[in-house]
This record gives C-alpha cells, sequence and structure tokens, in this order.
C-alpha cells in the first residue's frame, strides 16, 4: 500500500501569504484636530457636503467623514450630543448598547466591550444590522449593515468612532474597520 501525502507544498503557503498582504488596505493618517489622529485607507476621500448631508440628517455635522470611491463604506467621527458627567464607562457602554439596540429592527452584535488603546478606554461594538423597509417607502428591501462604533467618554462629552458598509462587504473591511479603530490617536 502506497501512502499519499495530502499536504500542499511549503512553496504554495508562501504564495497565499504574499497575496493576502499584498490586499490588505494601505491606512494614511489623518488629521482630525490639535489633539485626534486617526487612519483611513488611503483612496478613500473627504465626504462633500451633499454626502454628510445625506449620511448624517443632524445639526451636528461630523468632525471628520470620510468614504470609499464607490460612496459605500464611510468613517466618521463625531462628538455625541450626550454629555457624561465622569468616565464611567461600564455605565455609558450599557447607555450606549440601549441606543445601539434601539436604532435598527435587528442587531446581531459580533463583539463588544471596553477596550484600552494607548491609555484610553474606548466602549466598543461590532455588529451586523437590518432596518427593515416601510409601506411609507414603498416596500424597500430592508438595509443590512456591517458596523465597528467605539465611543470614548470624556467629561463633558464623548467621541464617537463609526465605521459601516453593506452587510455583503463584511469580510472585504472587517479588518480594516478594526485597524482604523486602533488607530485613533488622541495627545
Amino acid at each position: 500500500m502506497v501512502k499519499i501525502k495530502n499536504r500542499a507544498p511549503e512553496w504554495l503557503f508562501l504564495v497565499v501569504l504574499v497575496c493576502v498582504a499584498a490586499d490588505a488596505v494601505k491606512l494614511m493618517k489623518v488629521k482630525v484636530n490639535d489633539s485626534l489622529t486617526v487612519s483611513v485607507p488611503k483612496d478613500w476621500r473627504p465626504m462633500d457636503d451633499l454626502d454628510i448631508a445625506q449620511r448624517y440628517p443632524s445639526v451636528r455635522a461630523p468632525l471628520v467623514a470620510y468614504t470609499n470611491l464607490e460612496r459605500e463604506a464611510d468613517f466618521s467621527v463625531n462628538i455625541s450630543a450626550t454629555q457624561w458627567p465622569d468616565d464611567n464607562a461600564a455605565i455609558a457602554q450599557k447607555f450606549f448598547k440601549a441606543g445601539v439596540m434601539n436604532v435598527f429592527d435587528k442587531v446581531e452584535m459580533i463583539d463588544e466591550g471596553i477596550r484600552e488603546v494607548r491609555g484610553k478606554k474606548f466602549i466598543f461594538f461590532e455588529f451586523e444590522s437590518r432596518v427593515n423597509g416601510t409601506r411609507q417607502e414603498g416596500f424597500r428591501d430592508p438595509v443590512l449593515r456591517y458596523t465597528y462604533i467605539q465611543y470614548l467618554i470624556e467629561p463633558g462629552k464623548a467621541l464617537v468612532f463609526s465605521f459601516s458598509c453593506p452587510k455583503r462587504d463584511r469580510q472585504q473591511w472587517q479588518d480594516t474597520a478594526r485597524e482604523m479603530m486602533k488607530s485613533v490617536k488622541i495627545k
């Protein structure tokens, strides 16, 4: 009896590693203000006023907002209207999670928690969401999204960092979204 090795050659493994590394999205540092920088994909562009008006219908425009060339994946930094008297992240996490759960018809949480990045505690939620179509909007199809959002609680304010793309593109963007969130630097 002859045994056949069912193993790929080592060179194939190296080719796969090189291809994966080549597919990694290159990030560039963006200065939001004198004390805050983030990194976004190099080929993304700042949103224009029309993009911001459509995506962030609020009196409070984001500090910075970027989108990919297809205008389907977005990243923004904003100051929450919610003011916090202290930096109690555990209580704030419960509050923000309740808000996330109320905004969407369905939420499937991928990960959540509090993590420290460069000495700062961030509350984060990574999830897939569904907003159902409505009769008023002509029975439109449900909107399915992948979102990674994190909050930094500081006395008197909360900074909100948000990444979002269609659910179908989650595999393409998930690692990049995580890297973008880890790139946040605050002086």
